[in-house]
This record gives structure tokens, sequence and C-alpha cells, in this order.
């Protein structure tokens, strides 16, 4: 394995007695983007933390953009302040060019970073928590349900604008959803995800065309999702 490749082994979830991950091994390649589909309650989120904080405790760069911009930010520090804190965390020095430079690409109104979160609308919140995310430069962007709490056309302009910052980039993503429609846009291999096993992995064109398993082909069956926007 390269250093530019991410892999775990037999990663696993416990709780009160009732195994919500199966030993699950993953390698996620330098750049790549791959999403984790599946039902509601199949794991997805599971594993998405259980990667994040073992690829840390590894010591890779691995960021995290939770479902809600709420579980992110404190409704009553500015957003100028969370963006400090995140450079602190970081052990990064402010740099007020790299701040301009995201906060454009992400179309994030950089003289109103002195407001608080209530302040702005929930698509500048949740770009500005995905800006807080890059601010690291990581080798793996994890995007749980980024675009669930927006409505289809702000969540279309958002991922479409992830999409340019990191197009010349090395940073992988793994982006997890329900909305087949958002990885089927935005994902060039897709793992489908049931009762806490990945049961398929297969190129997205080739998993949404001939889906092998009975939870890949409920997925499938409705082709609705063809028609949203994301």
């Amino acid at each position: 394995m390269s250093r530019g490749s991410l892999l775990v082994t037999d990663l696993s979830v416990q709780r009160s007695g009732r195994v919500l991950l199966h030993p699950t091994s993953l390698q996620i390649s330098r750049g790549e983007r791959l999403g984790l589909v599946g039902a509601s309650g199949s794991g997805k989120s599971t594993l998405g933390h259980a990667l994040v904080d073992t690829l840390r405790a590894q010591g890779r760069r691995v960021a995290h953009v939770p479902q809600s911009p709420d579980e992110a930010l404190d409704p009553l520090r500015s957003m100028a302040f969370q963006w400090r804190e995140a450079e602190r965390a970081l052990g990064l020095a402010p740099d007020y060019a790299r701040q301009q430079q995201l906060c454009t690409a992400l179309r994030i109104a950089v003289d109103q970073l002195g407001q608080r979160p209530w302040g702005w609308s929930r698509g500048m919140q949740q770009r500005f928590v995905i800006a807080l995310a890059l601010l690291g430069t990581p080798e793996l962007l994890v995007l749980d349900e980024p675009t669930s709490a927006l409505d289809p056309v702000i969540a279309a302009r958002t991922m479409k604008l992830l999409d340019s910052v990191l197009a010349h980039g090395q940073t992988a993503i793994l982006l997890i959803t329900h909305d087949l429609g958002l990885a089927a846009r935005r994902v060039d291999r897709l793992l489908v995800m049931h009762d806490g096993h990945i049961v398929e992995d297969a190129a997205t064109a080739a998993l949404l065309a001939h889906p092998r398993t009975p939870a890949a082909s409920a997925l499938t069956r409705h082709r609705s999702w063809l028609t949203l926007p994301c």
C-alpha cells in the first residue's frame, strides 16, 4: 500500500451487545470519489464515524462534515471566531489569504464572518462547515448526508462548488448518503450497505446498471432519482 492510499482492516462496532458494523476492510485511493449508500439504519454513518476515528488514530489527515451544520457550529459564537478555533485545533497559523481563497471558492461572504450562524442561510452554514473541513488539506473528506438539510437546488449548487474546489487536489471523498441521485452524479465507485455489512462494491455506472444484490436492486429499482438536480 502506498502512503497515498488509506486502508482500514476488520473495522467493527458493537453497542450494548449489538453488532452495528460487522468486520469491514476498506481501501480508498488518493483523490478517489467514493459513495456509501444504503437504507436508513444500514450502518452508513456508523462506518463513517469508525473510519474517521481509526484513520485519525493512524495519523492520517481526515475531516468530517456532519449531516447538519448545527452539529458543527456554536450558535453563540461568530463565524470568524469558529474559523480561528478551527485553525488553532489544526495547528495552523492564521492565514487571511487561505481564508479568502476558500471562502471565495465556496461563495462565502468574508465580510459577514462577524455574524453568528443564525444570521446565515442553511446553505451558507453548510458551505462554511465544508470550508472548515478543508482547512487542513485532508487526505480524506467524509461527507455524512451533507445536503439532507438543504433544498435540492441549494444542495446541487453546494456539491458543484465542492467539486470545483477539489478538482485539482488529492483529497479523496467518502460521500455517505441515502440519495442515490446525488451519489450517481458525484462518485466513481459505490459501496452498498445492508445490516452492518458492505454487500456490494463496484464502479458507479456498473452498479446502477446491473446491481447484483437485493439491497442494491432495491435502491436502484425506482428511477425517479435520475431527474433530481443534485
